[in-house]
């Protein structure tokens, strides 16, 4: 059974730090793209930061230079350090694994950790 677990959101201020925390089970981690999403009402989920086995992160421009992706595949882990936080961060944070093989994807999600940016 696939699981992936958030941890880490809560509540903080404009100019804060967070740092979210997804660890896996049931997948082989390693040769797994794991990335972050966000869902903020009333809009749809956004891809935020995504990073290949063994490649170069991708991030979404508004996040670009405050948000950092790593993963630690020994731990089945993978991390988003968000810094500089904005009240436009606030969503609905969820991590993904996702692969392709012979033509089929396979992905899955977390259940989702908020994290709300407010004064």
């Amino acid at each position: 059974q696939v699981q992936l677990v958030e941890s880490g959101g809560g509540l903080v201020q404009p100019g804060g730090s967070l740092r979210l925390s997804c660890a896996a089970s049931g997948i082989n981690f390693s040769i797994y793209t794991m990335g972050w999403y966000r869902q903020a009402p009333g809009k749809q989920r956004e891809l935020v930061a995504e990073m290949p086995s063994g490649s170069i992160p991708n991030y979404a421009d508004s996040v670009k230079s405050r948000f950092t992706i790593s993963r630690d595949n020994a731990k089945k882990t993978v991390y988003l350090q968000m810094n500089s936080l904005k009240p436009e961060d606030t969503a609905v944070y969820y991590c993904k694994a996702d692969r392709m093989q012979w033509g089929l994807k396979y992905d899955y999600w977390g259940q989702g950790t908020q994290v709300t940016v407010s004064p």
